[in-house]
């Protein structure tokens, strides 16, 4: 295939990258990244929620994994802070008699002092001494993270040297900071794991849609880097990365 039908090719999914919610379904197939980390975040929850617990999803999503929970709706309370998101917020949790607040700001969120037992964070923001505020007394900070070295290999085919968009968020950091705020540390654990493109266009999708880690990539301005990819793919039939997970389960005395 020559570089101008590539080119046409990647600029189409450069052009419909968007997701309602958290849904990579458009590159099912395409790609593939390492789901068996050494822990199960749903199970720890679940393990430590009871059913009349006030539980908070800060930085939600669309609401999806904070359903799946199947929590009472009168005991949940959920925010969220990118404008797409919200909508779709207000559109299916507010029904539910779920408590939704729009929130962009994880150091000033919209709930009084020691009103959850449980916060959960899944690749979010988060601010552990606001975290702290709204825990109860024994009350519990569950987070699953994407650390700092996520994807770095991807991101240096095809915008070499860049910084890294959230240096310090890795285990032995978090965890020294959460002691320092006043918690006990229950569990915690990290782990590297691969993530491989078979395509271009799906990595174009992804890079797009990842955008805080690929800041101003475009096809354009990355083309004949993206043709060096394309290049590795027709040799060994994918490019791989690494993805970066920790968790902590935090809580407060």
């Amino acid at each position: 295939m020559n570089p101008n039908t590539l080119r046409e090719i990647w600029l189409k999914e450069e052009k419909i990258a968007h997701i309602h919610g958290w849904d990579f379904s458009h590159i099912n197939n395409r790609y593939e990244e390492g789901n068996d980390l050494p822990w199960d975040y749903k199970t720890i929850i679940l393990k430590y929620l009871k059913y009349d617990m006030k539980i908070l999803d800060y930085d939600t999503g669309g609401g999806e994994f904070l359903l799946s929970l199947n929590h009472s709706h009168e005991h949940t309370a959920a925010t969220e802070g990118f404008s797409p998101n919200v909508a779709l917020c207000k559109d299916i949790l507010l029904p539910l008699g779920i408590d939704f607040k729009e929130c962009s700001d994880a150091s000033n969120i919209p709930f009084p002092n020691e009103s959850f037992d449980i916060i959960l964070n899944r690749h979010g923001d988060f601010n552990a001494k606001e975290i702290y505020r709204l825990l109860k007394k024994g009350g519990l900070f569950i987070t699953q993270q994407v650390g700092e070295d996520n994807d770095r290999e991807l991101v240096e085919m095809v915008l070499p040297n860049i910084p890294k968009p959230f240096p310090h968020m890795n285990l032995n950091e978090q965890v020294d900071l959460f002691r320092k705020c006043g918690f006990d540390i229950l569990e915690q654990n990290e782990a590297f794991k691969p993530i491989r493109f078979y395509d271009v266009g799906a990595f174009v999708w992804f890079a797009r849609i990842i955008e805080w880690e690929f800041p101003n990539f475009s096809v354009n301005n990355c083309f004949e880097r993206l043709l060096k990819m394309h290049e590795e793919i027709v040799k060994h039939n994918y490019i791989e990365g690494t993805t970066h997970r920790y968790m902590i389960v935090a809580r407060k005395p």
